[in-house]
């Protein structure tokens, strides 16, 4: 039964809607896929490296979850996120399995250390685990508003699909930010465990992450070019300056994801893909454009 001080709160969404990740990654695609921005690349690389071992974690955490909850708009909430987090690792496997295999095989080492560490995690007390998810969707909001709002100065002549492929996961994200929180609030509410939690969730991923992406830079001997050098602090600097302020929030006492606005983009996102024809391959954004605009502005 869901704890006595629980009591569910309406999401910003009407719906969490399980779609169809429909990019066609080329057999030959470049890792290194930002312009000139090999470690841009590369941490990017070194998250989706991480989320077939999180996400995968997430949804059986969810499910464990499910069993001590009551409230029914709840439940049906962590149905819709775990079938949008299935989708997101699927898809990401895919990405990473072109990665290894368009020249960087080293990153399985990472992948088999990272499988071990959320094997631990799946071990510790169910109430650690939801700080944990928390912890990390608070960190995924300030990564949704950090990717949507600085897309120009990111992925400008980047990849489209990978830049696609990204900002709509990014726009799922913002779609359940409120479960992993409310799943928490339901199960304990306490909130020391849900502080340490931000901690955990999000330094923890973003860990792995970057070890990927410290492989990958070594494997290129990216980083005996001072100039690689000077963008990997300030990659590392971007994303403390843009995610950090949401973690710092998550820690007050008071906090809830509801308070934080979504992005129009992501708004608009949702929108136009709502008219989208349903099982044709999603459009892609165009990041040669000045604003990148959402890819169904054209498209009916």
């Amino acid at each position: 039964m869901s704890q006595p001080n629980y009591k569910y709160v309406p999401k910003q969404v009407d719906e969490i809607v399980i779609r169809a990740f429909a990019f066609e990654f080329a057999d030959d695609i470049d890792p290194l896929w930002v312009p000139n921005n090999p470690v841009r690349s590369h941490m990017f690389n070194g998250l989706s490296l991480t989320m077939p071992y999180l996400e995968p974690y997430l949804i059986k955490s969810t499910q464990k979850a499910m069993a001590f909850i009551d409230e029914p708009e709840l439940l049906s909430d962590m149905r819709g996120f775990n079938g949008q987090e299935a989708r997101h690792y699927q898809c990401h496997r895919r990405l990473n399995e072109l990665l290894k295999s368009n020249g960087y095989p080293e990153l399985a080492n990472v992948e088999r250390r990272m499988a071990a560490s959320f094997e631990r995690l799946s071990n510790r007390s169910l109430r650690t685990q939801l700080a944990y998810n928390a912890g990390f969707e608070t960190m995924t909001n300030g990564f949704t508003h950090w990717l949507i709002n600085k897309r120009h100065k990111l992925f400008h002549n980047a990849s489209p699909h990978i830049t696609s492929f990204w900002l709509m996961h990014m726009v799922e994200e913002t779609e359940h930010k409120t479960v992993a929180f409310d799943a928490y609030m339901a199960y304990s509410g306490k909130y020391l465990p849900r502080a340490i939690g931000v901690f955990h969730g999000s330094f923890h991923l973003v860990g792995w992450g970057l070890i990927g992406m410290w492989t990958a830079l070594k494997k290129d001997r990216a980083l005996r070019n001072p100039r690689n050098v000077m963008g990997l602090v300030r990659e590392i600097s971007a994303l403390l300056f843009n995610v950090g302020p949401y973690l710092l929030r998550a820690l007050l006492p008071w906090h809830n994801p509801r308070c934080e606005d979504d992005p129009k983009w992501m708004l608009d996102w949702v929108a136009g893909h709502a008219k989208w024809p349903a099982g044709e391959v999603l459009p892609l954004v165009d990041t040669s454009s000045h604003d990148m605009p959402v890819p169904f502005r054209t498209n009916g």
